[in-house]
């Protein structure tokens, strides 16, 4: 329906995707109350209101904790949510991350799929109806910078500016999902106090995100002199040998060694696509504890219940739904003020009960020496798929693809959770590898243009 007119915009959408991309907008610490999320997020929301306000929408700035762009007239307004801040850029890109490199029909950086592609998508389909069509309610796409960390963004939105009766979120998959786990994140800490003849002195993990399966993680031990410390070598060797981990040992001096873990990262909603570092080398630690009779409980209980399977299978707590099966992310293991933790985030079945979780890990780990907390926890969000939202985008996919996809139900969390109403819709296509959160991320040109139209179309007809 608007494919000649978006086709008339690529070179600008392309442009302006690049633009977004080079802006480095990892979340950090700030004390600068109009820039709460750090100077490059609150650059990328400037840019995007900048041009959006060239573009002939109306915008504003929200306090630097988000911001919108708006048209059209009517009483009732239909939310689009994206995101501009993204996760860290990790290491071995075939293209520097913040570089928008254009090769192969593909623009290369973090963020491309998640989600500044798919918010430039969303911006340019607002311009082609705007353009084009009258609509009869409002259109407002709202930019959040903390959706990959705390979300504290979009709660500031719903403290201050109007709610969307209903919309989408330009933030995970075609042709509509319906369903999305809940999510709970779970730390296991234990004072470490070790006298024991091999020693865990220092961890370092990469400072990992809770929502990426780390590729990454070292550990030093301190060897007492009465252990063999190339025996010591040896029984690691063979232990990682056995489980065909990526392992490498290093023997600093003559009583510390040094292990490093390497795994490959992935979303945690699809740790399966990875390889876990950290499980790997809690793995490795505690067969070698056992060889030399030390009982570190943290590790064992680990190995005994979680170990790599990426699921809950041996707490007994999987409920497996129409969303899937529980998931698990070992995302962190750190050794801080004397406490030796694990930290873990989970996905859970749609029509589980996080409580029923919770009590679970209760029951398990909490012990003398271990304490259980949480935190992070989302509700699963859930609409019927004869919903007429989800009927009409799966539909509107559909017709402009020419494909006939069905709704799905993901592990991952999308903006979608914010409000009511609201599900998520596009922007990876089905069949393609989600790029999200990934080396090498990026979003393919054809897609991009291709989802900028399936999105006009479907504020068109939503709002017509």
């Amino acid at each position: 329906m608007f494919k000649n007119h978006i086709d008339k915009l690529k070179d600008e959408i392309i442009s302006s995707t690049c633009e977004l991309i080079k802006i480095p907008s990892v979340n950090t610490e700030s004390t600068n109350q109009s820039m709460p999320f750090g100077e490059e997020c609150n650059n990328t929301l400037e840019y995007v209101l900048n041009l959006a306000s060239n573009l002939g929408f109306k915008t504003k700035n929200i306090d630097g904790y988000c911001g919108y762009v708006e048209f059209g007239k009517g009483k009732e307004l239909m939310g689009i949510i994206g995101h501009l801040d993204v996760v860290p850029e990790g290491e071995n890109w075939t293209y520097p991350p913040f570089s928008a490199t254009i090769a192969n029909g593909k623009i290369y950086g973090r963020g491309a799929i998640d989600d500044k592609g798919p918010v430039i998508a969303s911006l340019y389909a607002m311009k082609t109806v705007m353009d084009n069509c009258n609509v009869n309610k409002r259109v407002r796409l709202i930019l959040g910078l903390n959706e990959e960390k705390d979300w504290k963004c979009i709660e500031y939105y719903k403290a201050h500016e109007e709610i969307p009766s209903f919309g989408f979120s330009p933030d995970a998959d075609f042709p509509c999902i319906y369903a999305e786990k809940a999510l709970l994140n779970v730390h296991l800490n234990q004072i470490y106090n070790s006298n024991d003849k091999i020693k865990i002195a220092d961890i370092d993990y990469n400072n990992n995100a809770m929502n990426v399966v780390p590729k990454f993680c070292k550990v030093k031990l301190n060897i007492d002199n009465n252990i063999d410390i190339d025996e010591c070598i040896i029984n690691l060797t063979i232990i990682a040998k056995k489980h065909n981990f990526n392992i490498k040992l290093n023997k600093e001096n003559d009583n510390t060694i040094i292990i490093e873990a390497y795994g490959i990262s992935a979303h945690s909603a699809h740790p399966d696509l990875g390889v876990n570092a950290i499980s790997n080398i809690l793995i490795v630690l505690t067969e070698l504890f056992e060889i030399y009779n030390i009982n570190v409980e943290l590790l064992s209980m680990f190995c005994r219940y979680i170990h790599t399977q990426y699921n809950g299978d041996d707490l007994n707590i999987n409920f497996p739904d129409e969303s899937g099966k529980l998931t698990l992310n070992v995302a962190r293991f750190f050794l801080e003020n004397n406490t030796l933790g694990i930290s873990m985030n989970l996905r859970i079945p749609v029509h589980s009960h996080i409580e029923t979780v919770k009590n679970r890990f209760n029951d398990i780990f909490k012990t003398n020496s271990i304490t259980v907390s949480f935190d992070g926890k989302k509700d699963a969000l859930y609409i019927p798929k004869d919903n007429n939202l989800v009927t009409t985008l799966a539909s509107i996919f559909n017709e402009v693809t020419e494909k006939n996809e069905k709704p799905i139900a993901i592990g991952g969390a999308t903006y979608a959770r914010a409000f009511k109403n609201f599900v998520s819709f596009g922007a990876n296509m089905p069949g393609d590898e989600d790029m999200c959160h990934k080396v090498d991320e990026f979003i393919s040109i054809d897609n991009l243009i291709l989802t900028t139209n399936i999105y006009a179309t479907a504020i068109y007809k939503l709002c017509k």
